[in-house]
């Protein structure tokens, strides 16, 4: 029986490490390196714009920039 419990204990140990494992394990491929540098491209034209005054295409920019390009570079694989 001990030796069962042991063994049991021990597989939980493994199991609960390759989740943490699969946790930090990101890796980012060239697809998503060119999504945040969209990203960032596009938030640098629509903060130069904005300060420029133009307050029709700058906040399109942004918003392009900050929740489509970004989430897409973090969130594909």
């Amino acid at each position: 029986m001990a030796k069962k419990d042991k063994k049991r204990k021990k597989e939980k140990k493994e199991k609960k490490e390759r989740k943490q494992e699969q946790l930090i394990d990101v890796k980012f491929k060239k697809k998503n390196i060119l999504f945040f540098g969209i990203g960032v491209v596009l938030g640098i034209i629509g903060f130069i714009l904005l300060a420029a005054g133009d307050i029709i295409l700058a906040p399109i920019l942004l918003i392009l920039g900050y929740l489509v390009f970004f989430p897409l570079g973090i969130l594909l694989k």
